[in-house]
């Protein structure tokens, strides 16, 4: 699997913290179904690892919360990158045996099978075809698909070894639900240097750095001329983007500055994701943390 995505120079997602309605609820299908561990938990706090140290995701129990509706923006999935297709075969194998209710789709470049957590949260688990096999077009965008995945090929891989989440796993990318497609793209290729790679339409985008098949998607599919998920609504509090260092940083709050945009410095940096530079929230109404890797 390329690694190479996933870790500087690109400007990768790391993180995703979700809101949810009944914290335990969350856990129990988080741990069993998708394969995480516990690595810190409150009352009403969870954040969530595969390998003792790392977290990807987090938990937040919002009392009295209100459902996902249509018509709003926010997560349209987040999604975790298996090292290898074995993985993946492994994962299958361990859903099935859970009767998890779950769907997929060949992307060529990856393959992808989908699942709801208990509120409706969308989570893709994936993983990718060699890089050597996408296919980039004349115009530099990536030739991307959705056809139906040969589960049994992919079954075939698997040696029964599932115990969670395998070590080497990342959160592969973010898909947003976003009320302007144009908008928003612009937002992330002028104001934190993102590249177009590929569009359905005038429906849905896929951006990304150093040549990957896409680190953020987003569409209007379900948003369009859509309002931000509500702060006691479950759904997405935040996911944060690595940035290289305090230049980039500095270049980004810069930029974020003459469109109008908020940018909030914080005091009190998350454990997970190196130094917490800032967050912004961009035209949707999605919050963005950055931070600096190692810092």
């Amino acid at each position: 699997m390329p690694t190479h995505f996933h870790k500087k120079p690109n400007k990768y997602v790391s993180h995703v913290q979700l809101k949810v309605s009944n914290l335990q609820n969350s856990l129990e299908y988080y741990t069993t179904i998708i394969g995480f561990d516990v690595l810190e938990q409150t009352n009403t706090t969870a954040v969530l690892t595969f390998d003792g140290s790392t977290s990807v995701l987090s938990l937040e129990e919002i009392p009295n919360a209100l459902p996902l509706k249509g018509g709003q923006t926010g997560l349209y999935h987040f999604a975790l990158l298996l090292p290898t297709r074995k993985d993946l075969g492994n994962f299958i194998q361990h859903i099935m045996q859970q009767n998890a209710r779950v769907g997929a789709g060949d992307h060529h470049v990856s393959e992808a099978f989908y699942l709801n957590d208990p509120d409706g949260n969308g989570i893709e688990v994936y993983a990718d075809r060699p890089e050597q096999n996408w296919i980039w077009n004349n115009d530099s965008t990536i030739y991307m698909t959705t056809e139906q995945v040969d589960v049994r090929s992919v079954l075939a891989e698997a040696d029964g070894t599932w115990s969670g989440l395998p070590t080497g796993t990342v959160m592969g990318h973010i898909h947003l639900s976003v009320a302007n497609l144009n908008e928003t793209e612009n937002f992330y290729t002028k104001a934190l240097g993102y590249e177009v790679v590929t569009r359905y339409g005038n429906q849905a985008s896929f951006i990304s750095t150093g040549k990957y098949h896409h680190h953020i998607g987003m569409n209007t599919w379900n948003s369009l001329g859509g309002i931000a998920t509500p702060e006691n609504g479950v759904g997405l509090k935040s996911f944060t983007i690595v940035l290289n260092n305090e230049m980039e940083a500095h270049k980004i709050k810069e930029n974020l500055s003459k469109i109008g945009a908020t940018v909030e410095q914080f005091q009190d940096a998350p454990k997970f994701g190196g130094q917490q530079a800032f967050s912004t929230i961009d035209p949707s109404g999605i919050r963005i943390i950055f931070t600096i890797e190692g810092a």
